[in-house]
This record gives structure tokens, sequence and C-alpha cells, in this order.
């Protein structure tokens, strides 16, 4: 059985959840900050990372966007997991380097 599908909540919860493990195991004060957007299948989820108080991407930049549907569909093929926590992982390195971006 393929570990997919699931209501909003349950795909934010999942995605938060993924993107907060795969950010602290970049580095341990990594935090990441899920965003939700409108409701239903065109649904739009953003994915940020703050180390202290840097942010990636910055708040001037659009956050790290997956839709709903993807992530609903796609949350239990090893291979775009992987993806997705290569790209989280970049964003933790990048926020936690010295000399990264504050909030504005």
């Amino acid at each position: 059985m393929a570990f997919s599908g699931g209501d909003e909540a349950v795909v934010a919860r999942w995605l938060e959840n993924f993107a907060r493990s795969h950010a602290k195991r970049e580095d341990p004060r990594a935090e990441a900050v899920v965003e939700a957007g409108e409701g239903g299948t065109d649904a739009r989820m953003g994915v940020r990372v703050r180390v202290g108080e840097r942010v990636e991407p910055a708040p001037d930049r659009p956050p790290l966007a997956l839709a709903f549907a993807e992530v609903a569909a796609r949350r239990g093929d090893l291979a775009w997991c992987a993806a997705l926590a290569a790209r989280v992982r970049d964003l933790a390195r990048q926020a936690g380097r010295p000399g990264a971006r504050t909030p504005a």
C-alpha cells in the first residue's frame, strides 16, 4: 500500500514533520516553517528554513513551493522524497552559514 493521499491537514503535517526532520539533520538549530496556501487541490504550500534569526529563502523571496496535490500523491515515492530532502537540507545549509540573510 502506498503512503499517499490525505486531506490538507494530514499532508501539511506530514510536510512540516518531513521538512523539520531533514533540516535538523543539516543543522540541529534549524526549524522548518510550512506556509499553507488557500484550500483545495490547487493549493500551494511553501517551505522556509530558519536557523536563529536567518531564514532561507529570505522573506522577500518566494518559499520553496509545492502543490498540495503533488505532495499528497508523491509523499510515498522514495525518489521524490529524497529529492525534496536534499532541497530542504540545502536551505538549512544556506540559513546556517555565516553571512546568511536575516529577516527584513
